[in-house]
């Protein structure tokens, strides 16, 4: 196994790093200098030889500090108002730490917004592209200050397997205090071991994950286990290790830090990526048995035949679940055509679909290379 996960991380060329609040902050709270100039040391040894994007938590916890908060706020007007002040905190101590080095940085707040949309997805992919040609660093943040439940990508461990996902990036590497995924919860049971590998993502692997993290924090080790399992799904392989004990070079070059998660054989394009992880499903189209299992076992198009209920309202381009008649979502693809026309189509041959609409349309309604089985 040891040549298996030097052979894999040895090659990862394009690297999201992913750092945790504790990183950046004291225990109790308040922003650590010391603790980020670490980071930059640590990221420091990688970055002449990766294309590296940073996701960095550590804003709200930043700004707790400053406006006296011992623990993270509950009301969203407070929350927001610590993520305005620790942010620009907190790039400033970036930006002052890796000018030292001579690496230029570059700030990118997203919402989940902009990853919901395909054309914002394949833009922002394009700028941090540009980017990495000048040799400057990407720093990846949620957008806290204006980010509302509708539109929250949910988690920076979340954020983070979506920069992996629109990047297509070999590896997502998720630093925190803790020195990976446990048998149990390691500050309470001492008997707890590390698992060095996790071949896939079950849902006893889910199960080993506990709650949340410091008092500054959102995720816990089950956010980034869930990250690890988008990530390896589309073909990325995963660590999760201690920040404040490891070498991300040691890393890379295959030695034994962290937990790693095995990626799927079968790495996915970025469009199948954003179908299966990222978008926001607008609908739902519910289908008969002969339906799901040609799309389920036979990887086929889904054809308006075999559709007998819609649900939603959606347009041409956007995604919608493929449910069996009881609601179960079973796949996701992107419309071929939008609610009202595939209302007057389904149940039907995809020879009639003219004479019905009056106008010629795919014989598909969601394809084969626009969709993803769950």
């Amino acid at each position: 196994m040891s040549d298996l996960r030097r052979q894999i991380l040895s090659q990862a060329k394009t690297v999201v790093v992913k750092v945790g609040t504790r990183l950046l902050t004291h225990e109790e709270g308040g922003f650590a200098p010391e603790q980020l100039q670490a980071l930059v040391d640590n990221l420091g040894q990688i970055l002449s030889n990766h294309k590296v994007v940073l996701v960095s938590s550590g804003a709200v916890g930043t700004g707790m500090g400053v406006l006296g908060f011992a623990t993270k706020p509950k009301i969203l007007a407070e929350k927001q108002a610590c993520a305005a002040v620790g942010q620009i905190r907190l790039m400033h101590a970036y930006d002052e730490a890796f000018a030292a080095k001579g690496i230029p940085v570059a700030q990118i707040l997203l919402s989940g917004e902009d990853l919901r949309s395909p054309e914002r997805f394949k833009n922002i992919r394009a700028t941090v592209e540009a980017l990495h040609a000048h040799g400057v660093l990407p720093i990846v943040n949620e957008n806290d200050t204006v980010a509302t439940a509708e539109i929250k990508v949910g988690d920076n461990d979340k954020l983070s397997a979506d920069v992996c996902h629109f990047l297509g990036a070999d590896l997502l590497i998720i630093l925190s205090d803790i020195d990976g995924l446990f048998t149990d919860n390691p500050k309470i049971n001492p008997e707890a071991a590390l698992i060095p590998v996790v071949q896939k993502v079950t849902a006893e692997i889910e199960a080993l994950a506990g709650g949340t993290g410091s008092v500054a924090s959102t995720g816990g080790m089950r956010t980034k286990v869930l990250a690890a399992k988008q990530v390896t799904r589309g073909g990325s392989a995963c660590v999760i290790a201690n920040g404040f004990k490891v070498s991300l070079s040691d890393i890379l070059e295959g030695a034994a830090h962290g937990t790693l998660f095995l990626p799927a054989e079968k790495r996915m394009g970025a469009k199948k990526r954003w179908i299966a992880f990222v978008s926001k499903p607008a609908g739902k189209l519910l289908c008969d048995e002969g339906a799901i299992k040609a799309v389920v076992e036979r990887r086929t198009s889904l054809l308006p035949m075999g559709i007998r209920k819609l649900e939603g309202k959606f347009s041409v381009g956007q995604v919608v679940d493929i449910c069996t008649l009881e609601g179960a979502a079973v796949a996701r693809g992107v419309a071929a055509y939008g609610a009202e026309e595939l209302g007057a189509i389904l149940g039907h041959k995809s020879g009639e679909i003219t004479e019905l609409l009056g106008h010629e349309g795919p014989e598909e309604a969601v394809h084969r290379d626009n969709l993803f089985v769950l």
